[in-house]
């Protein structure tokens, strides 16, 4: 019977972790996250961003300014990102920069927006916000919608308000980003 030698098996072993998890990193730096940041960055409107990738899903951390076309940035990530997300879902939470304000005026949105989305009439959302923004000269109020999820962007000066609300109608109980 052989004696093992213990220095040239954990040489072997340590070895072969480092490239299998430096090969990892370095796939997930440079192949896949750095083209993604210049993606995101890219887009006019975003200050910041933070990644999470996982192997499921591509968690994006943004800080963006007031104006920014939310639903735009989510096509233009999945459209043109689309080789760099593969089957990943995407998951967006935007940096708050509201204001008492607008935390308020959201509040008294939220019931008929989450009823319009229950009764699954999503064309009433945008009639409903601007009837709702008619005693706040001040405030903007934009909305669009994808195959997923609606947008919201609420503005009054430099405070500045996304809300993403998802169109799957069983998660419509609490929203994450309210």
């Amino acid at each position: 019977m052989k004696k093992l030698r213990i220095v040239p098996l954990v040489t072997t072993v340590a070895i072969s972790a480092v490239v299998l998890f430096g090969g990892w990193f370095a796939y997930s730096q440079f192949a896949v996250q750095a083209p993604l940041k210049k993606l995101v960055t890219q887009y006019d409107g975003v200050k910041n961003v933070q990644f999470d990738i996982t192997q499921k899903q591509v968690d994006l951390k943004l800080d963006l300014d007031p104006k920014t076309d939310l639903s735009g940035l989510v096509q233009h990530l999945t459209v043109d990102g689309k080789s760099l997300l593969g089957s990943r879902k995407l998951k967006l939470t935007v940096v708050d920069h509201s204001s008492k304000t607008l935390d308020e005026w959201w509040s008294k949105a939220l019931f008929p927006v989450a009823e319009a989305m229950d009764n699954k009439k999503y064309t009433e959302i945008p009639a409903t916000l601007e009837k709702l923004k008619e005693g706040s000269p001040n405030l903007t109020v934009n909305s669009a919608m994808d195959s997923d999820n609606i947008y919201v962007t609420l503005t009054d000066g430099k405070a500045s308000k996304f809300i993403v609300l998802p169109r799957v109608p069983g998660q419509l109980g609490v929203w994450n980003n309210v």
